[in-house]
C-alpha cells in the first residue's frame, strides 16, 4: 500500500478541535472551548448573502475576489487600519485560515523556518508544517506581559530564517501590542530581511487602547496581513477572509490560488460587500458584551484566587490551572469536560509554554460563563 506523504503527517492534529468533537457527542456542555461568536449575524448581511443565491449570482468571480468587495476592503483599510494598499493587493480567501495558509505558501519554501509565538493559535504550526515549512517559537511569558524578547528572536535567526509571524490581538493570550513592540519587530525583521505575516483577525476587538496594524508602521513591503470577516461579523460559517499582500504578489497569488479553491464563494463576497459597507454598529455591540464577560469572569476568577491574564483583546480568557492540573493540562481539560460538562482548549494545544494554562472563549452569554468558570476545582 502507498503511504501518506511526510509533509501531511507531520501535521498535528488539533487539541482544540479534540475537546470540541469530544463535547459535541455529550449533553448539557458548556462549549468554551472554541472562538464562536454567539451573537446573531445582522440582518442586513444574510440578507446579502440570500439575495444572491435567491437570484442564482453563483458564477466564478477573479482569483482575487470580486473588484467590488476589494474595492471596499481598500477603503476599510485606510480608514480603520491606516494602511494605503490599491485592489490588486487584497485577495479575497476561505476565511482567515486560507489567508494565512496562502501567506506561507507565498513566503516560504521546504525546509525554510518560521518563527511563531509559543503559546500561539494551533494553525500557526499546523500551517506551516503543512507547507514543508520548520515553525520555531519564540516564548512568550506572563512575567514580561506576552511581549516578544528581541535578544531571545535574535538567537532563534538561522540561515533558513524566512518569516516572523505576529499576533495581534493574541489568540489565545488577548494581548495587544502597541506601536512600540511592533516597531521594534519590523525593525528585527529589516535587520535580518524576513518577511512579517501579521494575523489581526481579532483587530476590532480591543479593551484598553487603539489598535495598531503592522504594516501601517512598514515602509519596506515586508507585511503580508491576514484578516477574518469571521470573528469581526460572526460570519465563522461563511469562510470570507483576505489577505493582503505587499505590491508586486498578485500574479503569483492568483496562480496560487486557482491551484487551490479557484475563488471564494459569491454569495459569501456579496455578504462581505454588506458587512463592510453597512451599518457597523454590531461590531460595537460585540466588543462591549466581551468586555463585560471578560469583566465578570475576572471578578470571579480574582474572587477564587485563581490566575489568569486580563485580555486587552481578542475575546478569550488564559487561566492558569497547573494548581490543579497535575502536569498534562491537556489529560486534565478531557477530564474537566467529562465530569463537569465544561468544554475549555488546553494551553498546550497553543504550545509547550501553554502547560498548565486553560483557554475560555469569552464570545457567549455571560451566565454560562460565570457557571463553568465556579466549575473550576478550589486552590
Amino acid at each position: 500500500m502507498p503511504h501518506l506523504s511526510a509533509t501531511a503527517r507531520s501535521v498535528p492534529g488539533s487539541g482544540i478541535r479534540r475537546i470540541f468533537e469530544l463535547a459535541a457527542a455529550l449533553d448539557d456542555v458548556i462549549q468554551l472551548s472554541v472562538g464562536e461568536p454567539e451573537m446573531r449575524v445582522a440582518p442586513h448581511i444574510l440578507a446579502a448573502g440570500a439575495q444572491a443565491w435567491a437570484s442564482d449570482t453563483t458564477n466564478y468571480t477573479p482569483n482575487s475576489g470580486l473588484m467590488l468587495l476589494r474595492s471596499a476592503l481598500v477603503g476599510k483599510l485606510a480608514e480603520h487600519n491606516g494602511v494605503v494598499v490599491d485592489e490588486d493587493q487584497v485577495h479575497i480567501t476561505a476565511g482567515g485560515s486560507q489567508a494565512l495558509h496562502m501567506a506561507m505558501c507565498l513566503t516560504l519554501d521546504a525546509g525554510d523556518e518560521i518563527l511563531i509565538p509559543n503559546p500561539g493559535y494551533a494553525t500557526f504550526s499546523m500551517a506551516s508544517r503543512l507547507v514543508g515549512a520548520v515553525p520555531v517559537p519564540y516564548l512568550l511569558t506572563a512575567d514580561r506581559g506576552f511581549a516578544p524578547n528581541l535578544a531571545e528572536l535574535e538567537q532563534l535567526i538561522t540561515p533558513r530564517t524566512r518569516v516572523l509571524l505576529i499576533n495581534s490581538p493574541s489568540n489565545p493570550l488577548g494581548v495587544v501590542y502597541g506601536p512600540d513592540v511592533l516597531g521594534a519587530l519590523l525593525d528585527f525583521a529589516a535587520r535580518h530581511d524576513l518577511w512579517v505575516i501579521s494575523d489581526e483577525v481579532y483587530e476590532y476587538f480591543t479593551f484598553t487602547g487603539p489598535f495598531t496594524s503592522v504594516a501601517s508602521l512598514d515602509t519596506t513591503d515586508r507585511v503580508f496581513g491576514v484578516y477574518s470577516l469571521s470573528k469581526t461579523y460572526g460570519l465563522t460559517g461563511g469562510r470570507i477572509g483576505y489577505l493582503v499582500t505587499p505590491p508586486g504578489v498578485s500574479a503569483t497569488f492568483r496562480a496560487a490560488q486557482e491551484a487551490t479553491v479557484s475563488c471564494v464563494n459569491t454569495p459569501a463576497q456579496l455578504a462581505a460587500v454588506a458587512a463592510i459597507e453597512g451599518d457597523q454598529s454590531a461590531i460595537t455591540d460585540a466588543r462591549e458584551h466581551y468586555r463585560s464577560n471578560a469583566d465578570a469572569a475576572c471578578a470571579a476568577l480574582s474572587t477564587r484566587g485563581i490566575e489568569f491574564s486580563r485580555p486587552d483583546g481578542a475575546f478569550y480568557l488564559w487561566i492558569n490551572v497547573s494548581y490543579c492540573s497535575g502536569g498534562n493540562v491537556a489529560e486534565w481539560a478531557e477530564a474537566f469536560l467529562l465530569t463537569q460538562r465544561v468544554a475549555v482548549a488546553p494551553g498546550s494545544a497553543f504550545g509547550s509554554a501553554g502547560e498548565g494554562w486553560i483557554r475560555v472563549c469569552l464570545a457567549g452569554q455571560q451566565e454560562p460563563l460565570l457557571t463553568a468558570l465556579s466549575r473550576l476545582p478550589e486552590r
